[in-house]
């Protein structure tokens, strides 16, 4: 069998585009590569055509993810999406051994020098080379959109916002952000920019929904709804974001940047300290299997999309004794309570170090 014949066999085991709840597909749809095991065989296609075939096998009583086949369909392909296929495949490899801190790995030698460049693999003495799942997911190519974007510092240049001295922040980018297959809900979730045409419908009964006012405090009509999204869409310092699982919307985030924020005044903010919000609007989509998709999802996108940012802080209602609890248990450091004029808050924070030294997308609620 020649190579784009197994390269054919291999995508008609894929699934094909989600469709999504307006009708059709986005074009975007089929832009996480999906890894598909059988048995210790693992296929990872990427939609340029790159595809590779790795086997999960055993050596001396240990696992190791060892590279079979790199594929082209046609000509397509290129060494970008080798190595995109690669990272996915070292990802869902250390899923499937049980999320180690490292595991052992066999790859050729070109690929196996890109990978080493790229910080995510080393020859450990004696153990030969492995994998490191805290460099791997500090890499932004897998799951920042577009697939491939490194993680670039928008450059430093410096204004006032109501007398706090802060960064200028980055354009806001159109569309997808980020996507993480989810290995124990076998989807794909997903983040993307509000758009008001499509969202505000959703929007606008998530809030008027009894479970969420009473936190949000943003019941209203759709006009107050639409002029509340848009001040957000023209503001920098703030990203508003729709959640979805396999293009499913199920959720809304506010990203921001704390230093200019309401939270900045109450305590010692660095200048790429980020913060959130957290809507879950749907009832069918809660619980602890959601919660740890969702929750370490919104953080790595945080600590992806600038490498300055070191920590990650919160302010969740003082007797919010759910959320308080799912934010300790995914690794938030209960720092003090203090009062904003609507509500009595508590300051959670979470650094870099130990969401990537502890690896905390891995369910541990």
């Amino acid at each position: 069998m020649n190579d784009d014949v197994l390269v054919t066999a291999m995508r008609a085991d894929m699934p094909d585009a989600v469709p999504s709840p307006e009708g059709g597909s986005h074009p975007d749809d089929r832009d996480t590569p999906l890894p598909r095991w059988d048995g210790e065989r693992l296929s990872v296609i990427l939609q340029d055509g790159g595809a590779q075939r790795w086997r999960l096998a055993d050596r001396c009583g240990e696992p190791v993810l060892m590279l079979e086949q790199t594929l082209r369909e046609q000509g397509l392909g290129t060494d970008m999406s080798d190595r995109i296929c690669a990272l996915a495949a070292l990802e869902a490899a250390l899923a499937r051994a049980g999320n180690p801190a490292d595991l052992a790995v066999a790859i050729e030698d070109r690929l196996r020098h890109r990978l080493w460049q790229d910080g995510v693999i080393a020859a450990e003495e004696g153990a030969g080379w492995r994998v490191f799942a805290s460099a791997l997911f500090q890499l932004p190519d897998l799951w920042l959109r577009p697939l491939g974007q490194s993680g670039s510092a928008y450059p430093a240049r410096y204004t006032v916002t109501e007398g706090r001295y802060h960064p200028r922040r980055p354009p806001t980018r159109q569309g997808k952000v980020y996507a993480r297959h989810i290995p124990w809900l076998d989807k794909t979730l997903s983040l993307r920019l509000v758009d008001l045409d499509r969202d505000i419908a959703l929007f606008h009964r998530w809030q008027n929904d009894p479970r969420i006012a009473p936190f949000w405090l943003e019941e209203g009509d759709l006009d107050y709804h639409r002029r509340y999204l848009q001040a957000l869409l023209d503001d920098p310092h703030v990203i508003p974001l729709i959640v979805s699982l396999d293009n499913r919307p199920f959720g809304y985030f506010e990203v921001y940047w704390a230093k200019e924020n309401r939270l900045g005044p109450h305590y010692d903010a660095d200048d790429y300290d980020r913060g959130w919000h957290v809507l879950i609007g749907e009832e069918d989509v809660r619980g602890r299997e959601y919660i740890t998709a969702w929750m370490p999802s919104i953080v790595h996108y945080m600590l992806l999309s600038d490498p300055r940012t070191r920590r990650i802080v919160g302010e969740p209602a003082a007797n919010h004794h759910q959320q308080i609890r799912n934010l300790d248990r995914g690794g938030f450091a209960k720092v003090k309570e203090f009062d904003f004029p609507h509500k009595r808050a508590l300051l959670v924070s979470l650094s870099r170090a130990r969401f990537f030294a502890e690896r905390l997308w891995v369910p541990r609620i």
